[in-house]
């Protein structure tokens, strides 16, 4: 699904964008609209989030819905199918902003997260994994589960799901990994309701 993310005024997203700080590692934006077009369908979906910091996450809290052909009726039919949390899916990690390097250090490079898995296919670089699974590398190991979860909480997708298949580790090792992270203060202002419907 190709989804145009922007800023509330229009202009496209980047990771300057991303001025809210959440948790230690991670930025976002504060706000955002995501508008993609179901050819088939012949509808256009725009809608409107926002971050809720007592939710933990993005609310959607507009939706606009337009034909695109003069052969489809917006109606009950049409809307039934609108993908919400698809779209919600696909255009946070364009509004989460996060450094591998020290966040404090004038020249680290900031990247979306959106960037950093089309780069590799991945949420982070497949070098940092292996890192991260080693004994005795519990800083980068807090790190990346701060990265790694609140990339998925934000965007509505299972966080310990993307912990699991980004590190290759069994459930059982990303939950407690994620617990521990929790009590270690890492995953402040993110929140994964389970059971949250897959679509919208």
């Amino acid at each position: 699904m190709k989804v145009d993310v922007r800023t509330p005024d229009g202009k496209p997203m980047s990771w300057q964008d991303a001025t809210l700080p959440v948790g230690s590692a991670l930025r976002i934006a504060p706000a955002f609209t995501a508008t993609t077009t179901d050819e088939d369908a012949g509808l256009e979906t725009t809608i409107h989030a926002h971050y809720d910091a007592g939710e933990g996450r993005y609310l959607v809290g507009e939706v606009r819905n337009r034909a695109t052909r003069t052969d489809v009726e917006v109606n009950n039919r049409t809307l039934r199918d609108v993908p919400i949390q698809s779209i919600m899916q696909t255009a946070a990690p364009q509004c989460i902003a996060l450094t591998l390097d020290a966040e404090d250090d004038p020249n680290a490079s900031w990247t979306t997260a959106a960037e950093l898995s089309s780069t590799e296919g991945r949420i982070i670089p497949a070098w940092l994994a292996a890192e991260v699974v080693k004994r005795g590398s519990k800083a980068e190991r807090m790190d990346t589960i701060e990265i790694l979860y609140g990339t998925a909480a934000l965007a509505g997708l299972p966080p310990v799901k993307a912990v699991q298949t980004e590190l290759d580790v069994p459930h059982r090792t990303a939950s407690d990994w994620i617990k521990k992270a929790r009590a270690a203060g890492r995953l402040e202002g993110m929140t994964y309701i389970v059971g949250r419907q897959a679509d919208g």
